[in-house]
């Protein structure tokens, strides 16, 4: 009889352990099954917005009676001027990031060699994403799209959620790198092409800087008078972010001209200026490399726009509202080709 119970016993003993293997199997399946789920779940909007962005470049869009397809040639770069004047160093908090005073979306299409230009008003209401100093209790809300550069290091991570807002506002183009520049490397960027030369749109007068503009005079600009040419405003005037704006793209144009001018033959001058902004500029793309290019591309006054749409006065601050029909025939005209009628 003892032996039979020791038998048992260790035939009991076996089983259970055999159960105790597969419970355990199944929970670890369980759990990783759990895991992913919620890795999924975290990522959601991620690729939410990644397929969202392949769609623009899939099969025809339909608009007016007349058929459009993305135009796989192109490439766009945004381009910010941030309201620092030190050089680029990373934010003490995640509220300190600076503001981007100037956004210009820098359309390459490789296919027609030609460059685009598309201008962002500072005030633009938007999707931007919030969040506290440390960093934490992050929240979408509507507000002004320079603002969104602000929470973040000031560096990439300040830049990309910048990308995530233009990108959102353009119906989730994708967009392929940004430039960022501390606006205190104006003066450099300016004089390594010997100075622009613009006709003043405007008084302007920067007594800090013993800078006096008059309105209709031509003249080029050295480093000092560039800055105060793209920065100054009154902000006690309305629409002020809106007259900024006109002179930022009267300057880039010109200072595309000009840079044409200086660059074209002496490939090593692309080398000169990025030295001349690099400590003030944060970029994931080949700053040099964009330049070189550039030279060869067509560009003019005609291809420069502007994100369509009206400023009012909120309840504190400015607010420019999209037009957004407008908008999105301006993204049909940039980013598409016209294959057709219905």
């Amino acid at each position: 009889m003892l032996q039979i119970d020791r038998k048992s016993y260790r035939i009991w003993f076996a089983l259970l352990s055999t159960i105790l293997v597969v419970l355990l199997a199944i929970a670890v399946v369980i759990g990783l099954r759990r895991t992913r789920t919620s890795a999924s779940e975290d990522r959601k909007s991620e690729p939410a917005q990644e397929t969202a962005q392949e769609k623009w470049q899939e099969g025809v869009v339909s608009h007016n009676g007349k058929n459009y397809k993305y135009n796989r040639d192109i490439r766009s770069y945004l381009l910010m001027g941030i309201d620092k004047d030190e050089p680029v160093v990373e934010a003490e908090d995640s509220i300190s990031g600076g503001q981007s005073d100037a956004m210009f979306l820098i359309v390459f299409d490789s296919g027609s060699e030609q460059v685009s230009v598309i201008s962002i008003n500072r005030n633009t209401m938007t999707k931007i994403e919030r969040c506290d100093e440390n960093g934490l209790n992050k929240e979408e809300a509507m507000a002004q799209i320079c603002l969104q550069h602000g929470y973040g290091d000031g560096k990439h991570y300040s830049c990309s959620r910048s990308v995530d807002a233009v990108s959102y506002l353009f119906y989730n183009l994708p967009i392929s790198g940004y430039l960022s520049i501390n606006m205190g490397g104006i003066p450099g960027l300016n004089d390594a092409v010997g100075g622009v030369e613009v006709t003043v749109l405007q008084d302007l007068s920067d007594p800090d800087r013993a800078v006096e503009l008059h309105g209709g005079e031509t003249r080029r600009l050295n480093g000092k008078e560039a800055y105060s040419y793209l920065r100054k405003r009154d902000t006690s005037e309305f629409d002020s972010a809106g007259d900024r704006l006109l002179r930022q793209e009267q300057y880039i144009t010109q200072y595309m001209t000009q840079l044409k001018t200086a660059v074209a033959g002496n490939p090593g001058k692309a080398v000169d200026i990025y030295n001349s902004v690099s400590e003030y500029l944060v970029t994931d793309a080949d700053f040099t490399a964009l330049i070189t290019e550039f030279i060869d591309y067509e560009f003019d006054d005609s291809r420069m726009y502007t994100v369509p749409g009206e400023v009012t006065m909120g309840e504190e601050y400015e607010e420019y509202y999209v037009d957004d029909d407008a908008l999105y025939d301006l993204v049909l005209e940039v980013f598409y080709q016209e294959v057709g009628s219905e």
